[in-house]
């Protein structure tokens, strides 16, 4: 393990909170959150592509189909957590991204590629019982955070967990440049059955542009090409646990900047999904 390629994990995980605070003042603004989603894809596209100008790849069928899992995984990623942070928070839809490893785990269970253990049930109702917390869906007065937030903010995690199966075995044919060029275009083109078209173009014409390219190229491009760099020099495990600085970011940014407000339960609730995942994380690899 190197110290850099720790730093580099870091800074992605940083970028990619950053990239939600940003994504809830643009929708504070009145955009639509899958517009926004569109943008972070498809500027991240331009900027994989620049990286595989200066470093060519290889192409195969094998790599080219993981690659499109991925992409629809980061297609679901990206709208279902802009959709979460509108009807909830960006600490909330960050939080319940990471979700992720619990339906890995779930999906390992239906199946049979992995044995059901206490402990795996024990992980999965811990971080069942953060959600609770996190949401607050036991409060019927609390109206900040909806059914659709939190159904949207658990997508997010599934849709993550898409991605990262999908980019794990595309590797196993192919350079990241090329697989994550082959996703981001899957990305774009899947995003663009989705969004309102003429809101998309209006971006062009507006001062939101300035906004939505440093989205892309932090959320997306930059964050993306650091992160997978740094997995040749850092074990899954450590970057899996350093990634958790990422919702961490992205709930100081909603608390500093965007005046967001969290009770005590659900700063419990964040925090026992957070560290039940990072103990999965450990022991699953």
């Amino acid at each position: 393990m190197s110290f850099a390629g720790s730093g580099s994990v870091i800074i992605a995980a940083i970028l990619w909170g950053l990239s939600g605070g940003v994504g809830g003042f643009l929708i504070g603004k009145g955009l639509d959150p899958l517009v926004i989603s569109f943008y972070r894809g498809a500027v991240g596209l331009l900027c994989v592509l620049i990286w595989v100008v200066f470093q060519p790849t290889r192409w195969n069928r094998k790599m080219l189909l993981w690659s499109i899992v991925a992409g629809i995984g980061v297609a679901g990623n990206f709208m279902f957590y802009f959709i979460s942070i509108s009807e909830a928070s960006v600490a909330v839809a960050a939080t319940l991204m990471y979700t992720a490893p619990i339906f890995v785990l779930l999906i390992s269970f239906i199946f049979r590629l992995e044995k059901a253990s206490l402990y795996k049930w024990l992980t999965i109702g811990f971080v069942m019982a953060g959600v609770v917390l996190l949401t607050e869906i036991y409060n019927t007065d609390l109206e900040s955070i909806t059914i659709l937030g939190l159904a949207t903010g658990l997508s997010a995690g599934l849709s993550y967990a898409l991605f990262i199966f999908g980019f794990k075995n595309a590797s196993r044919h192919g350079e990241p440049q090329g697989i994550l060029t082959m996703a981001f275009l899957t990305f774009t083109l899947v995003t663009l059955f989705f969004i309102d078209h003429d809101a998309a173009i209006s971006i062009f014409y507006s001062a939101d542009l300035f906004w939505m390219i440093l989205l892309g190229v932090f959320g997306a491009g930059l964050s993306f090409f650091l992160y997978v760099v740094a997995l040749k020099r850092t074990p899954p495990t450590v970057a899996s646990v350093i990634a958790m600085v990422e919702p961490v970011t992205a709930s100081l940014f909603g608390v500093m900047v965007l005046n967001e407000r969290l009770t005590v339960n659900q700063l419990f609730g964040m925090g026992i999904i957070l560290a039940t995942v990072t103990l999965l994380s450990v022991k699953q690899s």
